[in-house]
């Protein structure tokens, strides 16, 4: 099982998808770096030799932020914008949807399980 930037990879996976299961790599990302180490994109994650395997190491560790760095940088990132009080911002504190999505139905994943309001109580008329 290779190890790359403290994660493992599944073994039976082609090489190309194997690589994003690091955070902060994709599919486009995974090719380059596997075009630059002059590895086939086809190639399986057990059917790669030390010697491939510590090419990627290098070339992601040289090139690219991943894992640790990566989410370090995406919170500073958010945290930065909810300090300057921008919209964006505002959304993150609020746990609500940043991108513009609509709220009014949907957006279950940022506001959470819905709660319901107990209904307001008609008065009855006096005579």
């Amino acid at each position: 099982m290779a190890r790359i930037a403290g994660v493992d990879l599944p073994k039976n996976k082609r090489s190309e998808i194997g690589l994003t299961y690091i955070y902060g790599i994709g599919k486009t990302t995974a090719k380059e770096i596997l075009a630059k180490a002059g590895i086939d994109v086809n190639k399986r994650i057990s059917e790669l030799t030390d010697e491939e395997v510590n090419k990627i190491r290098t070339i992601i560790q040289t090139d690219y932020k991943t894992e640790g760095a990566m989410r370090a940088e995406m919170q500073m990132n958010i945290k930065r914008l909810m300090d300057i009080g921008s919209y964006r911002g505002l959304r993150h504190r609020k746990g609500l949807p940043v991108r513009g999505q609509r709220t009014r139905t949907n957006s279950r994943t940022r506001k959470g399980k819905r709660k319901t309001v107990a209904g307001k109580k008609k008065v009855a008329a006096k005579k």
